[in-house]
């Protein structure tokens, strides 16, 4: 199953308008709101139909 932050990351790689840093940029940004999402989801329970299981694993 593609999820939507698969299809956003391969959007970022594919492109050509961004440079490299550029992309390097978007591309940490993603990482870094998944990381947030496992934070909060470590520290307190999520619901299992929230839509945001699947992503973290």
């Amino acid at each position: 199953m593609v999820t939507f932050r698969d299809m956003k990351t391969q959007e970022i790689v594919e492109d050509a308008s961004l440079s490299t840093d550029e992309k390097i940029a978007k591309l940490r940004e993603i990482e870094c709101e998944a990381r947030g999402l496992q934070r909060a989801a470590s520290e307190s329970p999520m619901a299992d139909d929230d839509g945001w299981q699947d992503e973290l694993r």
